[in-house]
C-alpha cells in the first residue's frame, strides 16, 4: 500500500491525548499503598500531577524528565510525528525548562502498516526536535497491535527558573496561549465530517512548540505553569488550584477558542475522552449544571499538545501580555479569562458569564448562570450553560 493511502487514525481506537487514561483512574494507579522511596535531590515527582519529573544536579542546575506518547489524531504520518513529539517536549517548557535531549518510543503494528510509514512519522519528529534545538538520539520499538508513538526528552532548567502546577498565588491572573478545540475539530476529521478549508487548524496548533514557555520561566512574575492537554482545561486547572490549595473564577466568554468548533458541536463531535473527564472532574466544577453542556463540553475538550497555562502576578499583566506578543503568541490569545482566590468552597473552579453581549450590560439572568432572561436572544440560546 502507498503510504499516501493510509489513514492512520483508522488504525487506533483512541486519539492523542484523548487516549489518556481518566483522572479518576489514574488516582487509583498512582496511590499504591506501597511507600515511595525518599530520594532528597529529587525536586519534583508524581505527588504534585506536575508535567515531569525534577532533579537536583547539585550545581544550581535541575534535570528536566518526562515522556509522552500517543495513538494517531491525525491521518498523515509526517504530521502524527510532529505532533506527537511537540506534545512530548512542551511538558519540558511547561516547566520553564530548555529541552536538550530526546528519545523515542515507537509501537508498530507491522502485520498492518508497513515500515515506510513508520519512518515518515520519525522524519516528522526529527523535524520538530531540529525545531526545538534537540537531537533524536535514539529510542525503542515493540511490534504493538496499534501504533503508537511519542517521546522521551529530558532538559535543563536553573532551579530559580524552575515552574510548577502548584505554585500559584491568590490573585494570580490566569492566560492560555493556544485556543481550545483541537479535540473537537479532530473527532469531526475522524467522524468525515470536517470541512476541507478547516482541516489544517488542529495540525498547525499541535504542531507548534510552547517555546515560550522557557522565556516564561525566567519571569519572577510568572507563579505558575502548566500544559493543558488531555485532561482539558477543567482538568488541568482544577489540578492547579489542587495543588495550590485555590479556587479559580473564569470567564467562558473570554476562554481562546478554535472559532469554528461550534458548527462542529452542532454535529455532536465530542471526543469520548471529553465525557471521562466530565465524570471524573464535574463534581469541582460550579458551572450550574451537573452534566456536560455546550460550555463545559468546550472546557473539557481533551487537547492533544494544547497550550500554557499560565498564572501571572496581578501587577505584572501588563508586563506579561508584551511578552506574549514579542514571542509571536496570536492576540486573540492574549487575554485575562480568570483569576485565581482563596477556596470559599468544595468547588475547584467556578464559570460565571460575561455581560450579556446583545444587550451589552450585566444581565442578572446571565451572573445567576440561567439559560436565558427570556428574551430568546440568539447568542444566548446558542451558548446556554
Amino acid at each position: 500500500m502507498i503510504p499516501e493511502e493510509i489513514k492512520l487514525t483508522q488504525y487506533s481506537h483512541g486519539a492523542g491525548c484523548g487516549c489518556k487514561i481518566s483522572p479518576a483512574v489514574l488516582d487509583i494507579i498512582l496511590h499504591s499503598p506501597t511507600s515511595h522511596q525518599a530520594d532528597p535531590n529529587l525536586l519534583v515527582g508524581n505527588n504534585t500531577r506536575d508535567d515531569a519529573a525534577v532533579l537536583d544536579l547539585g550545581n544550581g542546575n535541575a534535570l528536566i524528565s518526562t515522556t509522552d506518547f500517543f495513538m494517531p489524531i491525525v491521518d498523515d504520518a509526517y504530521d502524527f510525528g510532529r505532533i506527537a513529539s511537540a506534545n512530548a517536549i512542551s511538558d519540558v517548557y511547561a516547566m520553564g525548562g530548555k529541552p536538550v535531549l530526546a528519545i523515542a518510543i515507537l509501537g508498530w503494528p507491522i502485520d498492518k502498516l508497513s515500515p515506510e510509514v513508520a519512518q515518515k512519522v520519525l522524519e516528522g519528529s526529527r523535524a520538530i526536535c531540529a525545531e526545538a534545538g534537540i537531537t533524536l538520539a535514539g529510542g525503542h520499538s515493540i511490534d504493538c497491535p496499534e501504533p503508537v508513538f511519542g517521546l522521551s526528552v529530558n532538559g535543563i532548567v536553573d532551579i530559580k527558573h524552575l515552574k510548577q502546577n502548584s505554585t500559584a498565588g491568590a490573585g494570580c491572573k490566569l492566560y492560555l496561549t493556544k485556543a481550545l478545540g483541537v479535540g473537537i475539530l479532530t473527532t469531526a476529521q475522524k467522524k468525515g465530517i470536517l470541512k476541507p478549508e478547516h482541516a489544517a487548524i488542529a495540525p498547525k496548533s499541535m504542531s507548534m512548540l510552547n517555546k515560550i514557555g522557557e522565556t516564561l520561566g525566567k519571569l519572577d512574575y510568572v507563579k505558575a505553569m502548566t500544559d493543558v492537554t488531555g485532561f482539558g482545561l477543567l482538568g488541568h486547572l482544577s489540578e492547579m488550584c489542587e495543588g495550590s490549595n485555590l479556587q479559580a473564577v473564569i470567564e467562558f466568554d473570554k476562554v481562546p477558542k478554535i472559532e469554528v468548533i461550534e458548527e462542529y458541536l452542532d454535529q455532536n463531535s465530542v471526543p469520548g475522552g471529553t465525557n471521562r473527564n466530565w465524570s471524573s472532574y464535574g463534581h469541582k466544577i460550579d458551572s450550574g449544571s451537573k452534566t456536560l453542556t455546550r460550555k463545559t463540553t468546550i472546557l473539557a475538550d481533551p487537547q492533544t499538545s494544547g497550550g500554557l497555562l499560565v498564572a501571572v502576578e496581578e501587577s505584572k499583566t501588563a508586563e506579561f501580555e508584551e511578552v506574549l506578543r514579542s514571542n509571536g503568541i496570536p492576540e486573540s490569545n492574549i487575554i485575562c479569562f480568570g483569576s485565581l482566590r482563596e477556596k470559599t468552597g468544595d468547588y475547584l473552579v467556578e464559570i460565571i458569564a460575561s455581560s450579556c453581549r446583545i444587550q451589552g450590560l450585566a444581565c442578572l439572568q446571565w451572573s445567576l448562570r440561567r439559560d436565558t432572561c427570556g428574551r430568546g436572544c440568539a447568542s444566548c440560546l446558542r451558548h446556554q450553560f
